[in-house]
């Protein structure tokens, strides 16, 4: 199985960095990710643009077995959409693999069973129509607003329920990658296309709504397609490393997976920055003292 991350750098550099505690945690955090991931799947893979390239690989000096800078595509895209990197990284796989965020780290390997899935995340979400994360009717009243429309998936997800569900990304993959380009591409071409601007500009603030495009439109596609009696993705299943968020987030069942993520307000705890530089000196102090040198000499990384 490959092992893929994604960098796009212009929400990195707009807003995005300011979540880690310390911009040497995010340096950190990236040599462990690849690090302890690459042990297990040795295909290795960055999708990013020139900028992450230079920084990650050129200056960094991380190993992927691939380099990508694809994600140049997006210059003139907004930088709110922090997924869409993402998106594009997923619709570009052509054999079975693991996408990774940045701040997930693999001290073992995913289980068999989940590898040899279809498509796997790492726990199932859900939420209810007045939530406060997830904003599906946003979207929807803009696209009304401008009388277009969105995909079949989409509107049959949200057809006659009051909880629907969702997928969380922070891993992601699977062995159907036809499946698994079909939908990101599908996200992708909703976000890009010029004919939707025009709803899109009704919402100025987009990073609200990356995880609608992510992670509720993955479930909807994968139910749609998963019962649809002529989809080329009939009978699409979804797998989970942890069944549900109790238990991803218990730290005896992610001592077991052998899996952390620092999710949320985790990148920017100081403990967690602090066992992530203690680790680093311990580990490699040549690549600590590199990413204190890069920082000194840059006021910004990309």
């Amino acid at each position: 199985m490959r092992a893929v991350w994604s960098f796009w750098s212009r929400p990195f550099r707009t807003y995005y960095g300011n979540i880690w505690c310390k911009p040497l945690h995010h340096l950190l955090a990236w040599k462990l990710s690849v690090e302890t991931a690459s042990r297990h799947y040795p295909d290795t893979v960055l999708i990013t643009d020139r900028p992450g390239k230079k920084l990650l690989v050129d200056q960094l000096g991380l190993h992927f077995a691939q380099v990508s800078t694809e994600l140049d595509r997006l210059d003139n895209a907004d930088p709110g959409w922090w997924a869409l990197g993402k998106l594009v990284a997923y619709s570009l796989q052509d054999r079975p693999f693991v996408h990774l965020d940045t701040d997930v780290f693999l001290w073992k390997r995913l289980p068999r069973h989940l590898t040899e899935s279809p498509v796997f995340t790492q726990y199932p979400e859900g939420f209810y129509e007045q939530g406060p994360h997830y904003r599906p009717q946003d979207i929807e009243w803009a696209f009304a607003q401008q009388s277009l429309n969105l995909p079949l998936e989409w509107i049959w997800a949200r057809s006659n329920r009051s909880h629907f569900p969702a997928e969380n990304c922070g891993v992601l993959g699977g062995t159907h990658v036809e499946f698994l380009r079909f939908y990101a591409q599908t996200a992708v071409d909703l976000v890009l296309r010029p004919e939707n601007a025009a709803a899109w500009s009704r919402l100025p603030d987009k990073r609200a709504y990356n995880i609608v495009l992510e992670q509720f439109f993955l479930s909807a596609c994968a139910g749609f397609h998963r019962i649809h009696p002529t989809s080329p993705y009939r009978g699409v299943q979804i797998s989970h490393l942890f069944s549900s968020w109790e238990y991803a987030f218990d730290p005896n069942y992610a001592a077991r997976a052998g899996f952390t993520h620092l999710v949320a307000g985790a990148k920017s705890h100081p403990a967690v920055g602090r066992r992530l530089e203690e680790r680093a000196l311990r580990q490699d102090p040549a690549f600590f003292r590199r990413c204190e040198q890069l920082l000194a000499q840059n006021d910004r990384l990309v």
